[in-house]
């Protein structure tokens, strides 16, 4: 029966005497499906009747049904559910061009340029299936294996973190308007890294952009702390002229020698209205030999709040250095390398301080801070020449980068006061003297003695002299910070239980920040019972 009623659906209609000789037709194969002609080059097939039985034919089938090319790749498209030869055509050449491969029922479509069209395939029927097709470029490319060198005694947790994510997005080549998606999260380390330990990760990456194909990647980095011993600066180069940033060009210049390590600090604001911008940081190796320098950072902003980003950059400064966590750079011989760039949009303000030093290579590296375009298109070339601007602020070169200070106080004598951003340094280059010690690390040891025969309870209290100020402390090795207080206002920052007819030894480290008001005082007073560091009321976390 079955057989019978295959017999009925492949008939063909009987012709009678009087009726035209019709157009010759494929003989049925055993599958009932038309025998292809064989031809060189394939002519668009005509229309073909439908079945003598009026049954719908069977629509063409393509996997995938809509396509997304890459320029410069190719898809093959599976066309299935065909009649005799198939034929294919893009409408629009421009942005796509086509082929087909008769033998597997494939059509390939290549891309030629960004934009959105369709590829129509025809089969021996004459039935037609339209498939979308989309071709634009990926939004980015990153390598599967980066090397990174990093510094610390130990290096924390989130140092590597941070510094595997700036390492993946430094290797990123992204698309104009394309983004990056890694974050410290996505970063699978928990532990410190000793020096001269290895380690390795594997971390996944989301480049994405509204006109582009998003790619995901994983990156394999493998990590190695270097031993690098803690030094000291000779010196503190300083970059916040002009402060307001009006045009592009040059804002500090200076040698890095390989016996001179330096600290470097810079604050620039880019004006509402200004086109947006970004802060490079330029090394040039003149010698015949790579030159290998430790770099320890700490970065703030962009902001609109100039004092958060000055915060903000201090307290990743002192943590880094005082463990000693940076990277390795290497600048190879003759060549000139961005080794810092920030961006720094219309109305935000941006700072970083950062320590620098030659560890391999000898000579001198050559070290230029610019204001250039934010996508780099128009990068002013190097000049001795430096942007001026209205109010002067310190540009230059200062010889006292730190403040070592150690004391003794007795409970019973007056307040101790420790003056912070006090004395005005002077600059080895023509320009301003660097008020309010801005870049300037600043330690104290005071040993608190008690000759009383009971306990004393006392205080550390912080007390801004020039206007508002933020604070950064690293008191006893804890992490002490302030949010903005007033002018002349006085509040705890830390306490103590001097025992009686004993002593607590106090070590402080901090640093003036940048956009506060410094001078500030720390004062060393008996408890006065007022709010506790860190309880509600108190701008001390």
């Amino acid at each position: 029966m079955l057989a019978a009623l295959a017999l009925v659906a492949f008939a063909r209609p009987a012709v009678s005497a009087q009726t035209p000789p019709a157009t010759p037709q494929p003989a049925a194969s055993p599958s009932g499906v038309a025998s292809p002609a064989v031809s060189a080059v394939p002519s668009p097939p005509a229309a073909q009747p439908p079945p003598a039985n009026g049954a719908t034919p069977p629509p063409i089938v393509v996997t995938p049904d809509n396509a997304q090319v890459a320029v410069g790749a190719s898809v093959r498209l599976a066309v299935g559910s065909v009649i005799g030869q198939i034929s294919a055509t893009v409408a629009d050449q421009t942005i796509a061009q086509v082929s087909v491969d008769q033998t597997s029922q494939a059509v390939v479509v290549f891309g030629k340029q960004p934009g959105s069209t369709v590829v129509t395939i025809v089969d021996g029927r004459g039935l037609r299936r339209d498939v979308p097709i989309r071709v634009a470029y990926y939004a980015g490319s990153v390598p599967s294996d980066i090397s990174l060198a990093i510094t610390g005694d130990p290096a924390s947790p989130d140092f590597v973190r941070d510094q595997v994510v700036g390492a993946i997005r430094r290797a990123a080549q992204l698309r104009p308007g394309a983004q990056i998606v890694v974050g410290s999260d996505d970063v699978p380390f928990n532990q410190t890294l000793g020096q001269d330990r290895d380690a390795s990760v594997n971390v996944s990456v989301l480049m994405q952009g509204t006109q582009y194909f998003e790619v995901d990647s994983t990156v394999h980095i493998q990590i190695r702390n270097v031993a690098a011993p803690r030094i000291s600066p000779d010196s503190l180069m300083v970059s916040d002229y002009p402060e307001r940033l009006e045009e592009n060009g040059t804002l500090f210049t200076a040698d890095l020698r390989g016996e001179q390590p330096s600290r470097f600090l810079y604050f620039h604001y880019n004006p509402p209205g200004q086109p947006d911008r970004r802060i490079v940081l330029h090394a040039d190796n003149p010698s015949s030999e790579p030159m290998t320098l430790q770099f320890i950072s700490g970065r703030g902003g962009p902001s609109q709040n100039e004092m958060a980003a000055g915060h903000v950059a201090t307290k990743a400064f002192l943590v880094n250095a005082l463990q000693n966590q940076g990277r390795l750079i290497e600048v190879p011989a003759g060549t000139s390398m961005a080794i810092v760039t920030q961006d720094i949009p219309a109305g935000a303000v941006v700072c970083n301080i950062l320590q620098l030093r030659v560890l391999s290579g000898g000579g001198s590296v050559h070290l230029t801070l610019a204001a250039e375009s934010a996508d780099g298109s128009a990068v002013p070339a190097p000049s001795s020449t430096l942007l001026e601007g209205a109010h002067k602020h310190a540009r230059g070169i200062y010889p006292i980068p730190e403040f070592h200070y150690a004391t003794q106080w007795n409970v019973n004598d007056e307040y101790l006061e420790l003056p912070i951003g006090h004395i005005p340094l002077p600059n080895d280059l023509q320009g301003q003297a660097l008020a309010g010690d801005y870049g300037v690390l600043q330690s104290f040891v005071v040993t608190v003695q008690n000759p009383n025969g009971s306990p004393a309870s006392i205080a550390i209290y912080e007390n801004p002299r020039g206007g508002r100020a933020t604070g950064t402390f690293l008191i006893d090795g804890v992490l002490v910070q302030s949010h903005q207080t007033p002018a002349y206002s006085r509040y705890k920052i830390r306490q103590y239980v001097v025992p009686a007819r004993g002593f607590v030894r106090v070590t402080i480290v901090t640093m003036p920040e940048a956009g506060s008001s410094y001078p500030l005082k720390l004062i060393f007073a008996p408890d006065d019972g007022s709010v506790a560091p860190g309880a509600p009321g108190s701008p001390a976390f």
